[in-house]
This record gives structure tokens, C-alpha cells and sequence, in this order.
């Protein structure tokens, strides 16, 4: 099968739609090189309303990553915009980000304090669901990888979003813990909006409703997820 990798387009999508939705538009996104400009998204648009989970499948390297940080607003594109007309998380299980002199519950009160959300409930959330004890109170800085993830986790669960970022990491912890993570985000929340950043086939067949398939910047939706992954398996 011979694909072109135009740059996507989604035309026709009704504007009482494109108002409740993630929507990018035309992003093209270039980084600056010894060897000069790198252009890694070249013209993708897309739109995902809520109920809707778009996977976005590509080969390492192929922009998955920084499409997601542009979604967030943690990267900027070169050109092109992004519509958020949905209220949208950071994205799930990153736990760079946050600043390791502050304690699991700093970083709780930071983020009820900045969504407008109660401290009370977001902490009993918090500590119930990542089981970290009295290490809530621990700073960052001495948390593993994996509790990190998991209070990332966790407070993006705490917080009422319409649209769920993921990159890469949905599932931390041992099989119980993955049990629970696919619980609340994929059974639970299966009403809301998700862009997935995923490497696994089978999970964007089993949960995906489409997928935008990415190759040397260019990108291209499907509805077929069967058809998708087949042509990601080739690439």
C-alpha cells in the first residue's frame, strides 16, 4: 500500500463541535540545528471532541512528544494554533515538572490552589489513590521515578478535566496499581477527551475512537483503527 502523508485535514467538522474540542490547526513546529532548521510538525490539524480518544502513533523521533507539549501549551508552535475549547490536563504522569524542594502535599495545595479546586478533596484523592502514606509530606526531591509518576497521576485525576494529555506512561506501579490507573482514567472517566501518545497497537485498537498516524512531520487521521496500525506497523 502506498500512503501519502499530506498535511492533515479535518474539513467539514460542524462549528458547535469544533467549539467543545481540542482543535490544531495547520501546527508546524521547526527547531534550530548546527545543521539549520529541523522541521518536525509539518501541517498538522486535527479536532477530538469530548468521548473522543485519538491515539497518536509514530516512530520515535516522529514528533510525538513535542505535539503533545504543544497541546499543553509547554511548547510553542512556529506556526499554527491550537483551540482549547475544552478544559485540558497537563500531560499524564509527566512529573518533571514539578519542584523537588516542595512535599507531595505542597504540591497538592499548588495545584487545588491553581484549578480552583478544594485542598481537602484533592488531598484524601491523592493519598488514597497512590497509597504513599506519610510520604506525602516527603519532598520531591527524594521521591523514585515511579512515585512521582503516581502523585502525577493522581492529582491529574483529582482535577475535573474534559481532556486527558497522555504521553507514553498511562499505567505505573505493579499490576494492581495499573488495574486501578486503567479503572479510573479508561472506565470511569470514559466519557471525557483523550490524545494518547502511544506505542501499543493493541490498546489504541481496544480504547482509541481514531488515530493520527505521524511520519517525517506530515500527519494523517483515520477512523479504521485496524487500517492505522496496520499502516504504522509499515513505516
Amino acid at each position: 500500500m502506498v500512503l501519502s502523508f499530506a498535511k492533515s485535514a479535518q474539513p467539514g467538522v460542524p462549528p458547535q463541535r469544533v467549539e467543545r474540542a481540542i482543535r490544531a490547526n495547520d501546527i508546524v513546529k521547526e527547531f534550530h540545528t548546527e545543521q539549520g532548521n529541523r522541521r518536525v510538525l509539518d501541517g498538522i490539524s486535527f479536532s477530538v471532541g469530548i468521548g473522543e480518544r485519538m491515539a497518536i502513533l509514530g516512530r520515535n523521533g516522529a514528533g510525538k512528544s513535542t505535539l503533545i507539549k504543544i497541546l499543553a501549551g509547554v511548547e510553542r508552535p512556529t506556526r499554527g494554533s491550537v483551540h482549547r475549547g475544552l478544559n485540558m490536563s497537563w500531560p499524564l504522569a509527566l512529573g518533571g515538572g514539578f519542584e523537588g524542594q516542595m512535599t507531595g502535599y505542597d504540591t497538592c495545595r499548588f495545584i487545588s490552589t491553581l484549578y480552583g479546586a478544594s485542598l481537602k478533596d484533592v488531598v484524601e484523592y491523592v493519598a488514597d489513590f497512590t497509597e504513599l502514606g506519610s510520604q506525602l509530606f516527603t519532598q520531591l526531591r527524594f521521591y523514585s521515578d515511579g512515585m512521582r509518576a503516581r502523585l502525577a497521576f493522581a492529582l491529574s485525576l483529582a482535577i475535573d478535566f474534559e481532556c486527558f494529555l497522555i504521553d507514553e506512561v498511562i499505567l505505573v506501579g505493579d499490576r494492581r496499581f495499573q488495574q486501578r490507573c486503567h479503572d479510573e482514567l479508561l472506565v470511569k472517566r470514559k466519557d471525557r477527551a483523550m490524545l494518547m501518545a502511544i506505542h501499543s497497537m493493541e490498546f489504541a485498537k481496544e480504547f482509541c475512537s481514531s488515530a493520527l498516524v505521524l511520519k517525517q512531520g506530515r500527519g494523517r487521521v483515520f477512523y479504521d483503527l485496524d487500517l492505522a496500525c496496520s499502516i504504522y506497523a509499515s513505516l
